[in-house]
């Protein structure tokens, strides 16, 4: 049976009552708190089973957020290096990142950004947007803003409406995207008024950030359903995590559900090194091996691109899996078998090709 929670949790006491964490946890619990904000809303915390399931995970505090390893660093992409006014992250070019505030639906153990987000940061004031504003009109080779935080669709109907006229009125933006967890994390938020500020002549796209199929709730496909009918295409971006998706099942019931939704699997991040993080930690290898055991088992529309935010803020690469062998002079299979390359690019199959 479903439980229903009545409001997003966010203390020791609240995880305790409902059930997410044992009385004997609350010491380490208020520990993290002192650090890192907590949420959960109720149509989040309703899909957990045990605090260490595939949900539970990604937003129970956990002590072991506190122990730091040589490995990780606390601006693990260099936003903070990179960012030229407040609310802006220049680190490509042609685009920027737009932070206009630092407030999530739910707050993620393995976020990035943990020790800037929390319910009381962040929130751009008028004058900080026009700064930011002021700063994209006097850069015309930025054509892509990149809105993310925090969550922009916590913003209001009222503030997102302003946000987006002004970035409208900047001749040289053509595209926006939105970087959100709201449609899974708390679907109800996405209603008429909210849907009718995103409305822009410019090339809106959203991209979603789910880390397990059961995260995928009618409520959620609904809320997507209400975004894509007005034109918005939606694509889907997912951090590979241990004991979330990080076996051949859980990724690609994550993928299919994905494109059930209509939500166009675009990155699988490998997990930046944040402090705390490392109990979500997989290697590049098995990351690289988990992706491979896909190929051939999934639709190509399933298929992400499985990247690595450089550290210190050198921006995002693939890593893989490669099927290439031999600089260019052979290509493995789906199946792991080798076929060699003819000068003209055929393969010339290592064996008799299956009959269709």
């Amino acid at each position: 049976m479903t439980r229903l929670f009545p409001r997003t949790l966010r203390t020791a006491d609240e995880l305790i009552a409902a059930g997410l964490a044992p009385e004997a946890a609350r010491a380490g619990l208020e520990d993290v708190a002192a650090a890192y904000a907590t949420a959960i809303p109720p149509a989040f915390a309703a899909l957990i089973e045990h605090p260490d399931d595939p949900i539970g995970r990604q937003v129970i505090p956990d002590p072991a957020e506190l122990l730091t390893t040589a490995a990780e660093r606390s601006d693990p992409i260099g936003d903070e290096a990179l960012s030229p006014v407040p609310g802006i992250v220049h680190r490509y070019a042609d685009r920027v990142l737009l932070k206009p505030l630092l407030v999530c639906p739910l707050y993620c153990r393995f976020c990035f950004r943990r020790e800037h987000v929390g319910p009381d940061g962040g929130l751009l004031d008028d004058a900080a947007l026009d700064r930011a504003f002021e700063w994209l009109r006097a850069h015309p080779a930025i054509g892509e803003v990149v809105m993310t935080g925090g969550d922009p669709l916590m913003l209001s109907a009222r503030r997102m409406d302003r946000i987006m006229r002004a970035l409208e009125a900047i001749p040289h933006i053509q595209t926006i995207r939105i970087h959100t967890r709201v449609p899974v994390a708390d679907p109800a938020r996405v209603d008429a008024a909210l849907l009718d500020a995103l409305e822009t002549d410019r090339a809106m796209w959203v991209v979603l950030h789910a880390n397990h199929a059961r995260e995928f709730t009618p409520e959620a496909r609904a809320a997507l359903r209400r975004i894509q009918s007005r034109a918005i295409p939606v694509i889907g971006q997912s951090v590979l995590l241990r004991g979330v998706n990080d076996t051949t099942e859980t990724l690609e019931g994550l993928l299919r559900a994905m494109v059930a939704a209509r939500v166009k699997p675009y990155y699988l991040h490998q997990l930046d090194p944040a402090p705390g993080t490392a109990r979500f930690h997989v290697p590049i290898a098995e990351g690289r091996a988990l992706l491979a055991s896909l190929r051939g088992r999934v639709t190509g529309l399933a298929w992400p691109t499985y990247v690595l935010d450089i550290p210190g803020g050198h921006g995002k690469v693939p890593l893989g899996p490669e099927y290439l062998r031999d600089e260019g002079r052979a290509v493995l299979d789906p199946q792991g078998v080798r076929h060699e390359i003819g000068p003209t690019g055929e393969a010339n199959l290592a064996e008799k090709p299956r009959t269709r």
